[in-house]
């Protein structure tokens, strides 16, 4: 039971470690500062929200393009991480999430779980 225990100890610390880079590589990835820069303005607005999953959600239609571009690059991280991790891309998703909702501006609308929106 002990090596049971130890084994998820050391799995959970390695996607926690990967979930950091992966916040640093995915800012990378979305075409730098001018892209997040529009995103964290999207948020602020209102028009786009971060889930649970770590997916983005279109709060307005007029960002469901950008939604769509934003969470087909996160897709392919997080499937690549979970490939490497030995783990779900769900697993990867909700981690990420987790950093994305520490990393977010105030005012930035949070869908939990349960389907409630709620803002930072």
């Amino acid at each position: 039971m002990r090596k049971a225990t130890l084994n998820n100890t050391l799995s959970r610390r390695l996607v926690l470690k990967s979930a950091a880079a992966l916040v640093v590589a995915s800012g990378m990835m979305m075409s730098g500062p001018a892209f997040a820069d529009q995103l964290d303005d999207l948020r602020v607005s209102g028009a786009v929200g971060e889930a649970y999953d770590g997916y983005a959600r279109a709060r307005a239609e007029s960002a469901s393009e950008f939604v769509k571009s934003i969470n087909a690059q996160r897709r392919k991280i997080y499937i690549e991480r979970a490939r490497k991790q030995g783990v779900s891309v769900d697993q990867i998703g909700q981690i990420y999430a987790g950093q994305i909702k520490k990393k977010v501006p105030s005012g930035t609308w949070l869908l939990s779980s349960d389907g409630q929106w709620s803002q930072k």
